[in-house]
């Protein structure tokens, strides 16, 4: 049975999966891209560098033990499947996908980020069921890059996504790293932040309005601003920021509902690796379903589930 191995070098992270279809087994070896301490993020050029870089030693690490020849090389090409989405750290990973397919007589598939983070939450999420039985559902990805809600069908045995609503400005893993830098957390602060908010004891009566299926989050980086300017407790400011995400995702899980019924709902990304808004979420609907954590945080996990389902192996 074939082996497949996934390349994703994504905004921030390094990342390679080999996927034993004999065995059934998964695993992943990735690393986070350097950003300096108080700094929100990269430019393209040194994400480029940093993955260049990286991608050789993770995937030494990868194939440390394993005796096989890769026969699929499958490699995220872009952030989104839609015309015109396009970020050059992707560039690293399909490049050299193409060249190891070359030299392995491999064959190559391309996909895209966002699909991969779907495929990935469905698998470990244990609803791998609703894309090899071609259910549809509504996928949530929440990251650095996207606030989107998309509605998942199936055009023959290929997935289609069709946008159904996102962000007007800022994205949900930008207002945490923004507000996490903003109390001195390192980037990415998705996890310190989380752990800072779980010691705020206060509660929220935040009100979050949608701008019509969409939701608008810039207004979380400035009322956080205005809590560290009144010396409020760093932990309470963390809190809000989950809380006003959480009350975002429940009202745009709650008005494609209204609007499509009952369908299966899957989150990923790595801001819903954040368990305080996850056991929130799970409490509100009994139809969500979330990645594992691993899973959820930008992986090469989901490339490779990806190809071995175009090749009909799952």
């Amino acid at each position: 049975m074939p082996l497949i191995l996934g390349l994703d070098t994504s905004n921030y992270t390094t990342s390679a999966a080999l996927f034993d279809t004999d065995q059934n087994t998964l695993k992943c070896e990735k690393r986070l891209l350097p950003v300096k301490s108080g700094e929100c993020g990269l430019r393209q050029s040194d994400a480029v560098f940093h993955h260049t870089r990286q991608l050789p030693e993770i995937i030494n690490r990868l194939f440390d033990g394993i005796d096989k020849t890769v026969d699929i090389v499958c490699a995220s090409e872009a952030p989104r499947g839609c015309d015109g989405s396009y970020m050059p750290c992707f560039l690293v990973g399909s490049g050299s996908a193409l060249s190891i397919s070359s030299a392995c007589g491999a064959e190559y598939i391309g996909t895209n980020h966002q699909l991969g983070h779907i495929f990935a939450a469905c698998y470990s999420a244990g609803r791998f069921d609703l894309i090899t039985r071609h259910k549809q559902f509504i996928a949530f990805h929440i990251s650095g890059g996207t606030t989107d809600c998309m509605l998942i069908s199936f055009k023959g045995c290929e997935p289609e996504v069709t946008l159904l609503a996102s962000s007007k400005d800022l994205k949900a893993g930008q207002a945490v790293d923004r507000v996490g830098v903003m109390l001195g957390l390192d980037f990415p602060c998705g996890l310190a932040l989380e752990d800072l908010a779980m010691k705020s004891k206060r509660l929220f009566n935040t009100k979050v309005k949608l701008i019509g299926a969409d939701c608008s989050l810039s207004g979380i980086e400035n009322k956080c601003k205005d809590m560290l300017n009144r010396n409020e407790p760093r932990e309470d400011i963390a809190a809000f920021c989950l809380d006003y995400i959480y009350k975002v995702v429940f009202e745009m899980t709650s008005y494609q509902i209204r609007l499509l019924g009952k369908l299966p709902v899957i989150y990923a990304g790595g801001v819903m690796s954040n368990l305080m808004i996850r056991k929130r979420i799970e409490r509100d609907f009994d139809n969500a379903h979330f990645a594992q954590r691993e899973f959820s945080c930008d992986n090469a996990y989901g490339v490779c589930l990806y190809a071995a389902y175009k090749k009909g192996l799952m």
